[in-house]
């Protein structure tokens, strides 16, 4: 007598294809941790770098407020009386005032240049000052009296003379040419006409002042931390020493 064969059950539809799924969700998960990973090492990667980034930007503050507080110190010598130190600017006061519509200094006024400006460089020369220093400006002032592109002229003539008498070699104080060099390399000039006048007094207004620029931070720099303050070329030196300007 015959059986009847039995008839294998039916697999469902949808058990065929739990292994793809299985093996799809396996490796989306993987995916997954693998994006975690690389955003978190990405994370730390940036903000090491904007870490140390901020530790220069303190290092650079540190450095420069140390760099004026020796300038500042060295204003206390009783022989720079009147000379003070404003925010990044130093003022000279009547050691360095013009008589009116001249730019010609007379010989104390010059010979104090002569022996200033090399302590100010000395000062320089120090580490805390040497890793962030990039220049002296040399502003020039006038009076009111005028109009303002002849005093803006007049302005720029009298610092323009402030570098004539330090880097006279002929003088007898004449500083020593490292520092003539340093002058060369790190003293610029400009003139304000009379936008920074002194209200009535009009005396005071006849004068240079000598302001401080500090160099910035590398713009390029990484996260690697090599971040080193801009270099400033120096100029070549030359033995031309004749002042350009005429005397008034």
């Amino acid at each position: 007598m015959l059986t009847p064969s039995k008839t294998p059950p039916k697999r469902r539809k949808n058990e065929a294809e739990k292994p793809f799924w299985i093996s799809f969700a396996d490796l989306m998960t993987a995916l997954m941790v693998l994006f975690l990973v690389a955003m978190a090492v990405a994370l730390l990667s940036v903000t090491e770098g904007l870490r140390q980034q901020d530790d220069l930007r303190v290092q650079r503050d540190k450095g420069i407020s140390s760099c004026l507080q020796d300038i500042a110190q060295m204003t206390q010598e009783k022989s720079l009386a009147g000379v003070q130190l404003r925010g990044q600017t130093l003022e000279l006061g009547t050691l360095a005032e013009f008589p009116k519509d001249s730019h010609q200094l007379d010989a104390q006024r010059a010979d104090f240049l002569r022996d200033f400006i090399p302590k100010v460089l000395d000062v320089a020369r120090t580490p805390a000052c040497q890793m962030w220093l990039k220049r002296f400006v040399l502003e020039g002032y006038a009076s009111p009296e005028g109009s303002y592109l002849y005093n803006l002229n007049l302005s720029l003539a009298r610092s323009q003379r402030v570098l004539c008498v330090l880097l006279d070699d002929a003088s007898a104080k004449a500083p020593r040419q490292s520092d003539r060099q340093a002058v060369r390399d790190m003293f610029f000039v400009g003139g304000s006409s009379f936008n920074s006048a002194i209200l009535n007094q009009p005396e005071k207004s006849r004068r240079v002042e000598l302001r401080l620029e500090f160099k910035e931070l590398d713009p390029s720099c990484s996260s690697s931390g090599a971040c080193e303050a801009l270099p400033v070329k120096p100029i070549p030196w030359d033995d031309d020493v004749k002042c350009p300007l005429a005397t008034r």
